[in-house]
């Protein structure tokens, strides 16, 4: 249990795309929302990690609105229920998404102590974990602004480092920071290494919200302002706060590090050594990855022969690999990866060309979630898609139109009510219904186990342009 006055109150920030790990982690469905370390999503091990077993508060979490019901969900799975689920509108980095954090938290005590955690890193030791939050609490009950920084195992390049200062009184285990460092290059990192006195920066910080907004106000005024507007001006949407985006829009897109971490003098650090990463890229992945003993760390379906060192994630089929080493092979139903291991930072380069090609491979999966369960892709061609349609129970789609697609339903699984214009009626297994261009349509699912039906459309136009909602249950325009 966490030994603190008062419970520390846990901010989930879920704003990464994760572009470093395509083809598994796309825009509309990034690598916080995926099981890449475990069972559980990042964002699931993130919030369990900070559980009220544990001593914490309620989280606070706040994420890109693409993604707001798939984090409900997976939250609802495993037990935790936000205090709050607020939307930003759009990205603005750290230091913004902490201002409103730390305005939020205030609202119940003004001195509450608030623990910032990106939602998509990973941490193999959490007990450890748990009591470097335990040794942060006292110097943040103290005043300072706490970051939390991992003994390097190595002369890495990609991270930022810290480094320490004087010991902070009352609160052994932490230090004062003497100053930030940006990556750096390899004879710096190798020294910073050897000289035992700089950490990586982990990203994660601890504070009380009085303090941090009182340096906000000294450090980063703009960041305080846009964020208190957005907070007086949002507005409840279903379970979730939606900040204001004309407000928001004003904030600064700076990190919490320039902001005011840099800047304030009130900056302490506790090291530690938790089997942290930040799962940046697929090498990251196959460093923590339990390894055959020829070193080839595999999740899926592979047959290797005479390969070292690999990293093999097959999502759909089998993969096999014949006589190479130091690959990184990642499968899925629509793209395949493969890099030099040494080379996996520059796959934000085929997502950067996806991009600039128009190309829908770097936004969704042929498997797209929705709040109502989720729709996969069979088979597209010209004028018609083919695709298979999940409705979770308790759950129905929008009451809709489309003017130049007609639509057919086959239920293969479950009872389904449906609404045809005026009609209603119900749909049982291996029957179907016809829906015409024009007309106004809903599907429901009362039953206690998922609905499952195959649908195909067929017209001049199949986009999700073609939607007219005319009434729908989760508050989409």
């Amino acid at each position: 249990m966490i030994q603190t006055p008062s419970a520390i109150i846990p901010v989930l920030l879920s704003g990464g795309s994760g572009s470093r790990l395509w083809p598994v982690s796309r825009e509309r469905f990034p690598k916080q929302l995926l099981n890449l370390c475990g069972d559980r999503t990042m964002i699931q091990e993130t919030a369990l990690r900070v559980g009220g077993t544990f001593g914490f508060a309620d989280p606070i979490v706040i994420c890109n609105q693409e993604h707001r019901f798939a984090i409900a969900e997976q939250l609802q799975e495993v037990g935790i229920r936000p205090t709050e689920l607020v939307l930003e509108p759009f990205g603005r980095n750290t230091a913004p998404a902490a201002a409103v954090a730390a305005r939020l938290a205030a609202r119940r005590d003004p001195a509450a102590l608030v623990l910032l955690l990106p939602a998509d890193h990973a941490i193999l030791a959490p007990d450890a974990f748990r009591a470097a939050v335990a040794i942060g609490a006292r110097a943040a009950q103290a005043g300072k602004l706490v970051t939390f920084g991992i003994q390097p195992t190595s002369p890495e390049t990609g991270y930022g480092y810290i480094e320490t200062g004087e010991p902070v009184a009352n609160a052994d285990g932490a230090f004062t920071v003497k100053q930030f460092a940006e990556k750096p290059k390899l004879e710096v990192a190798q020294a910073y290494v050897a000289g035992g006195r700089h950490l990586w920066n982990s990203g994660m910080f601890l504070f009380r919200a009085d303090r941090f907004v009182a340096e906000l106000e000294r450090h980063a005024p703009d960041a305080l302002v846009a964020a208190d507007e957005a907070i007086a001006a949002a507005r409840d949407d279903l379970d979730f706060l939606r900040l204001d985006p004309d407000a928001f829009a004003k904030a600064p897109n700076i990190s919490i590090d320039f902001a005011v971490m840099e800047k304030t003098d009130s900056a302490a650090i506790v090291p530690c050594d938790i089997g942290w990463t930040d799962v940046g890229a697929w090498s990251a992945l196959w460093d923590i990855a339990g390894k055959d003993n020829v070193g080839n760390a595999v999740l899926g379906d592979a047959i290797l022969v005479d390969s070292h060192n690999n990293l093999v994630r097959g999502e759909v089929g089998l993969t096999a690999l014949v006589g190479v080493r130091d690959l990184v092979v990642i499968t899925t139903d629509d793209a395949v990866l493969v890099a030099d291991r040494s080379r996996v930072q520059d796959v934000k380069t085929v997502v950067d060309r996806l991009k600039a090609d128009g190309r829908s491979e770097r936004l969704d999966h042929r498997r797209t979630y929705r709040p109502w369960g989720y729709a996969h892709l069979v088979h597209k061609g010209p004028g018609f898609e083919v695709l298979r349609l999940t409705i979770r129970p308790g759950h129905k789609i929008s009451l809709q139109k489309h003017e130049h697609r007609a639509e057919h339903w086959i239920v293969v699984q479950g009872e389904a009510k449906v609404t045809l214009g005026d009609e209603r009626r119900t749909v049982r297994v291996n029957e179907s219904v016809f829906i015409p261009a024009g007309m106004p349509h809903r599907l429901e699912n009362e039953g206690d186990s998922d609905l499952c039906l195959v649908e195909v459309q067929t017209g001049e136009q199949i986009s999700a342009d073609d939607i007219l909602r005319i009434e729908d249950h989760y508050g989409r325009a």
